[in-house]
């Protein structure tokens, strides 16, 4: 059974663009440090789910892509190396601490879907993005939820 997620990153370190230009258009979502977020990597994000592509920190913030989930969690190498940024000096390769999964681009949207309009949208507003205060980057997104954000995007391009 598919599930569905929200994944958040900031465009200014790394944007759908730079998806886009990867290899294969692959790439590991690695750097999220926050525990609850890590559980979900690790433990439910599971190969054959998809996941909306949202940009954070950004003027309008928003949803821009979809990307399949390609791997299983698997451990986060950035945390080991001393010369990222992403660094954790608790982390060794016997307990990594952190977890990242393989995604892959699927679609870029013509538009972003910006968190204001995902708030105006009836049956979107109790989304874990448009909640107040709510700043994990990595989120469950319902069935419904997701059939509703494809139907704009639909809608759009008719």
């Amino acid at each position: 059974m598919t599930h569905y997620w929200l994944l958040k990153s900031e465009p200014s370190c790394f944007s759908i663009d730079d998806l886009a230009r990867r290899p294969k258009q692959t790439t590991f979502w690695d750097g999220v440090r926050n525990y609850q977020a890590r559980n979900l990597l690790r433990d439910t994000i599971k190969i054959g789910d998809k996941a909306f592509f949202y940009h954070s920190n950004a003027t309008p913030p928003g949803i821009i892509g979809i990307v399949d989930i390609v791997s299983n969690g698997t451990p986060d190498k950035s945390a080991l190396n001393p010369e990222d940024e992403h660094y954790d000096p608790t982390a060794t390769p016997d307990n990594p601490r952190w977890y990242g999964v393989d995604v892959r681009l699927e679609k870029k949207f013509s538009r972003l879907i910006s968190l204001d309009e995902l708030k105006l949208h009836p049956g979107l507003a109790e989304m874990q993005v448009t909640r107040r205060g709510n700043r994990l980057s990595v989120t469950p997104v319902t069935r419904n939820e997701w059939q509703r954000i494809l139907a704009i995007i639909d809608r759009d391009a008719h």
